[in-house]
């Protein structure tokens, strides 16, 4: 996998599309130098929740009717808040928004598959391999590949070692799903800067819900027309779509992938403690020590970043 130039601008500056100023990814402004990373954290906190959410509501509408609901809801929710202009959009605009389309519903609909057959930790912990790749293939520092390395430990710490005891089906799917938030990470990034505000996630997440839609009406049928699953579906579409999407889209305005990749590496932490909470998994001590790991890993990061950041503007300055 390559990663194109645009997913990590972290040494320039200037005009979107639509006038809008952008600023360089990376570079922190003073006391609001860690809002970015607030934002992911945030995101990553109501996803996992969601998440923990939806494998509850798995027995009455199915994994792929789950995946429906989620992204049919979001996607209404965000075209009535944003309201994106159809019309004023290049070729190359829309090219990107239909490929964020894909990656977002390609993503769901594999990493449901996947918790439907494995626990939701395991999962969320294979998932994630795929954005520590674009962290280290991303990065063009050699001390973000420690950060990554550390990350990784945690991982595999997570998952107890080793995964033989996973269906192997279930396993596939979670590493699918983990190349395709790669791709997600890439693409958002570059939707961020083609469209203002969150009109671009709106769009992007109208192409997936049309893309997904046959496919939870084949599985669940009239399912999806339950009150209790409507409502509950709905409740997993603002948890795991409407606000993560935002927030990270916003995020890598800011962040260059290479970052924002590592600090994904919370996920399996954080899926962990929705787990715990919502489903009754309980952590066993290496389970604790991994998410330790992960989370030093990921501060790690984050202050390297924003020391580099710092540096750069120091030199300015002088």
């Amino acid at each position: 996998m390559t990663i194109p130039s645009a997913a990590t601008p972290s040494t320039t500056a200037g005009s979107g599309q639509h006038g809008h100023a952008t600023a360089p990814a990376g570079a922190p402004r003073g006391r609001g130098s860690l809002g970015p990373v607030g934002l992911v954290l945030a995101g990553g906190v109501s996803v996992q929740f969601g998440g923990a959410l939806a494998v509850t509501l798995m027995p009455r509408a199915g994994a792929l009717g789950v995946v429906t609901l989620r992204l049919l809801v979001a996607a209404l929710v965000l075209m009535v808040l944003c309201r994106p202009k159809l019309r004023g959009h290049s070729r190359a605009d829309w090219g990107t928004v239909i490929v964020f389309g894909v990656a977002m519903a390609a993503m769901n609909g594999l990493f449901y598959q996947s918790v439907a057959r494995i626990p939701l930790g395991p999962a969320v912990t294979l998932e994630v391999l795929g954005p520590l790749a674009l962290s280290v293939l991303a990065s063009r520092r050699a001390v973000n590949l420690v950060w990554a390395a550390l990350a990784l430990a945690g991982v595999f710490l997570l998952g107890g070692g080793g995964f033989s005891s996973l269906d192997p089906l279930g396993v596939v799917f979670a590493l699918a799903a983990g190349a395709m938030w790669a791709a997600y990470i890439v693409f958002s990034a570059r939707t961020g800067r083609r469209f203002p505000q969150a009109d671009g996630l709106a769009l992007a997440m109208a192409v997936a819900a049309v893309l997904f839609l046959p496919l939870g009406v084949i599985e669940s049928g009239t399912k999806l027309l339950d009150p209790t699953v409507l409502g509950l579906g709905a409740a997993v579409a603002v948890l795991s779509s409407v606000l993560p999407y935002t927030l990270e889209l916003l995020a890598l305005r800011r962040l260059p992938a290479s970052t924002f990749a590592i600090l994904m590496s919370l996920e399996p932490a954080l899926a962990a403690a929705a787990g715990f909470l919502i489903l009754d998994q309980a952590l066993s001590t290496a389970e604790a020590a991994a998410i330790a790991l992960v989370i030093a890993a990921s501060m790690g990061a984050v202050r390297t970043q924003v020391g580099r950041g710092r540096a750069k503007g120091a030199g300015a300055a002088s």
